[in-house]
């Protein structure tokens, strides 16, 4: 008798940032293989680091993103910093940390109104829910204009920013040129209050896994810039240790690595966010994320529009913190001054944490460079959950079930242009 065999198969994905396929193949019932196909071409980063001043990874690492790069620039600024033996002021931390925040309000808001409330509301895309739900969109894109107007007053523009350099930026703000952002922020702030208000009515399929949670901790509040490494079964570990635990390898299937935490699969961005730190939410994202029915713990990562939603507002809260109490400092950065070594950097990126390594030499050239996203950290993950989701509905039929799988996608919102800047090549001759 011969066996019965279902493919399913996307050859684009949509509403992801970069290019990607779904191949899932089930046979009498029983899922075979599961692969999330990220096909976008490799971009060889840490290849064409080497090299190049200690001083530059901060200029072209954010060319890694369009997003998120801040996340690249933060996490190779800490790296180096760390690498030349540099501790930033204060001052100028806090400010890295306003313009995160600024990536954070328009990097999840550019998710959560564009890629993922169409699955919820049944649209194919935004274009088409606003013409149903008009006001919810213009609350999304003002949200979304806030944090880039946050970006572009502090790193001199939205998109790759200009203004960060090692050791701070090129110039700071006063705290005139900060106050008119307040009154943005302020109105801002009512939109992602709404927006979790909006997002916590969604419909949510019963969906729950138990990968390993890993993100950043810090002791008073909850973690951007920096922090230290922490998970959900285990002790946590130092930055430099990162290599130890998380192994990267190159699977068939896919341009990017995926990578192993101790060899287990596990899942880094909101949901490890959130679950390992949510007692350090500010209070009206505490009472934002207890209203939307959020536990201090969230397994469903078809909730993580919710979880999503009350960082915006953390953000957005945070962001008008930092500007009220706001002095410009006294220098614009600290001098980094190259010094043979190796460094590790982190930060929190909106989709997860993102690794940088960084050894110089003795004239301030970079030998070799590393940097780990949370897309590859999180691909592992991803194919368990589509195959663990595929296996509980094998009664929809092969559109539904395709549909159900890119939405589990979706709720990760893969930036899959980070993940594909490396691959081993072998030429075999003979």
């Amino acid at each position: 008798m011969n066996a019965e065999t279902r493919t399913l198969t996307v050859g684009a994905l949509t509403r992801v940032e970069g290019e990607g396929a779904l191949n899932v193949t089930l046979t009498d019932g029983v899922v075979d293989t599961v692969e999330l196909n990220i096909y976008e071409a490799p971009r060889f980063f840490e290849a064409f680091l080497r090299g190049r001043a200690h001083t530059e990874p901060p200029d072209i690492t954010a060319r890694v993103c369009g997003i998120c790069p801040v996340a690249y620039q933060v996490s190779a600024c800490n790296a180096i910093e760390n690498a030349c033996g540099i501790t930033v002021d204060p001052e100028l931390v806090a400010l890295r940390r306003l313009l995160y925040c600024g990536e954070w309000i328009h990097s999840h808001a550019l998710h959560i109104f564009l890629l993922h409330m169409p699955d919820f509301l049944g649209y194919p895309d935004v274009i088409t829910m606003a013409r149903g739900h008009r006001e919810l969109v213009e609350r999304g894109l003002a949200l979304k204009k806030a944090g880039n107007q946050l970006m572009e007053r502090i790193g001199g523009r939205a998109i790759h920013p200009v203004n960060v350099r090692l050791g701070g930026f090129y110039s700071a703000p006063t705290r005139a040129q900060l106050r008119p952002l307040a009154d943005t922020l302020r109105r801002a702030l009512d939109d992602a209050l709404y927006t979790v208000a909006q997002a916590s009515r969604l419909e949510f399929p019963d969906a729950e896994f138990d990968h390993e949670f890993l993100a950043l901790t810090t002791p008073d509040r909850y973690p951007i810039e920096n922090g230290n490494i922490t998970r959900s079964a285990g002790d946590p570990f130092d930055v430099r240790e990162f290599g130890d635990h998380v192994v990267e390898t190159q699977v068939p299937h896919s341009t990017a690595l995926q990578a192993t935490l101790d060899g287990g699969r596990y899942l880094t961005g909101p949901l490890a966010r959130y679950s390992l730190n949510s007692a350090l939410l500010s209070p009206v994202a505490a009472q934002a994320a207890h209203d939307a029915g959020l536990g201090p713990v969230c397994r469903n990562p078809f909730r993580s529009i919710v979880v999503r939603a009350v960082e915006v507002v953390y953000a957005v809260e945070e962001a008008l913190r930092i500007i009220e109490s706001y002095d410009a400092p006294p220098r614009p950065f600290v001098d980094v001054p190259a010094r043979a070594g190796t460094g590790h950097g982190v930060s929190e990126a909106p989709r997860g944490l993102l690794y940088h390594r960084y050894e110089i030499d003795g004239d301030g050239l970079i030998r070799a460079a590393t940097m780990v996203p949370p897309t590859s950290q999180n691909q592992a993950a991803i194919e368990h959950e589509m195959g663990q989701l595929v296996a509980a509905n094998l009664a929809l039929d092969d559109a539904a079930l395709t549909a159900l799988c890119e939405r589990s996608i979706r709720n990760h919102d893969p930036c899959i242009s980070c993940s594909a800047h490396f691959l081993t090549l072998t030429v075999r001759r003979q």
